[in-house]
């Protein structure tokens, strides 16, 4: 993982953004310790396998004023919390104005999901 430019992109956040994005890297890292993360396109996205963008799971995307975190098969998890909201293709990502709003438990099970379903 270049862990140094995920912490080089969250290094030009201003808080609270990188707050929100620092405790989405740490939930990314603790479910998906073995994917290739990198800043690809602009933003850190961590996928399965060698090279980023070949097989991408998740990505964290900072705006004026909210973080994204998104899930490439995101349409295709499973969320009773309801709050994915779907996107292109079968994205599907919720925005984040506070820190408070990630939920480390809720944001593993996604990522585990999404794990799996590359993995079928």
């Amino acid at each position: 993982m270049s862990a140094s430019e995920i912490t080089s992109y969250l290094d030009t956040l201003d808080h609270p953004l990188r707050d929100i994005g620092e405790r989405i890297v740490t939930v990314v890292e603790s479910v998906l310790p073995a994917a290739s993360g990198a800043v690809w396109h602009g933003h850190p996205v961590w996928s399965l396998g060698d090279k980023p963008g070949r097989t991408p799971v998740c990505l964290l995307k900072a705006h004026t004023s909210s973080v994204t975190f998104g899930l490439w098969r995101g349409r295709d998890v499973s969320d009773p919390s309801g709050r994915l909201v779907p996107g292109a293709r079968r994205m599907a990502s919720v925005k984040l104005g506070r820190a408070d709003e990630v939920d480390a438990a809720l944001f593993a099970e996604w990522l585990r999901l999404a794990v799996a379903l590359e993995a079928a």
